[in-house]
């Protein structure tokens, strides 16, 4: 792996684009072409709120093979809709969000399509969507970063974590705030977007966890402002034990 070349007292943006090119190497760069269609990512996004991945994917699941398609799950009673989705945080809440979702795509599209956000601006295209209910930025970027790409940052609680502690953004900057700060500290482009988020929700994940983080396996010691604090400057011998490579469960 690469060493820094940045140090602990470098810019937000330096720091920003260290950590980019860092976690390229230690992850493995990602392309842009979508995992999901769009209507999967945004039903998909609202179910995995505060909910496992593969309990959000297990709701998705039985949900389809219940009710058929984006009709059926409409037309369920919510009863019914919220027993498919139980492995989700809420499911009471989110079944009638789902289908208020859906009953507001079908009537101003005239189809379960999101296919028309392709075309609009950035700002036209997080206000529709943070309109709905339960849509919030970061899923509204999700979406239109991963399936349109958007030059939009989603940062969650993980991404938002370890930009914190590392020194992009500052101590009082709240998530929603975090989309548009981080946003300007980092090219315009779909491809890094997409890595910087992925990359750090896994670190966030995996490394950088809210209570404990595994610092010494972190590649961004070199300049995070939280492990000077706890560990004083990252010597040579701690920067070569860094692992050149992601080493551990699967990553989704």
């Amino acid at each position: 792996m690469p060493t820094s070349s940045v140090t602990y007292t470098a810019t937000p943006a330096e720091k920003a684009w260290q950590d980019h090119l860092l976690l390229n190497d230690f992850y493995g760069l990602l392309d842009a072409t979508p995992r999901r269609t769009p209507m999967r990512e945004l039903i998909s996004t609202v179910l995995s709120h505060r909910t496992t991945h593969r309990d959000e994917e297990l709701a998705y699941d039985r949900m389809l093979e219940t009710f058929s398609d984006w009709e059926g799950v409409l037309q369920a009673p919510t009863a019914e809709l919220a027993h498919a989705i139980r492995t989700t945080r809420w499911p009471d809440t989110q079944a009638p969000r789902i289908q208020e979702i859906l009953r507001r795509i079908k009537a101003e599209q005239g189809a379960f399509t999101l296919d028309f956000l392709a075309d609009w601006p950035v700002e036209q295209g997080l206000a529709w969507l943070t309109d709905m209910p339960g849509i919030g930025l970061k899923t509204a970027s999700l979406v239109l970063l991963f399936n349109f790409q958007k030059p939009v940052l989603p940062v969650d609680t993980h991404v938002h974590r370890v930009a914190q502690r590392v020194g992009m953004i500052g101590p009082k900057v709240s998530t929603e705030k975090a989309h548009h700060v981080l946003l300007e500290l980092l090219p315009k482009e779909a491809d890094v977007l997409l890595n910087f988020h992925k990359h750090n929700y896994w670190l966030g994940q995996h490394i950088c966890f809210f209570a404990k983080p595994d610092c010494p396996r972190c590649p961004l010691k070199g300049f995070c402002n939280y492990y000077l604090e706890h560990y004083g400057p990252a010597d040579a011998a701690a920067l070569a034990a860094t692992p050149l490579q992601w080493q551990g469960e699967k990553l989704h």
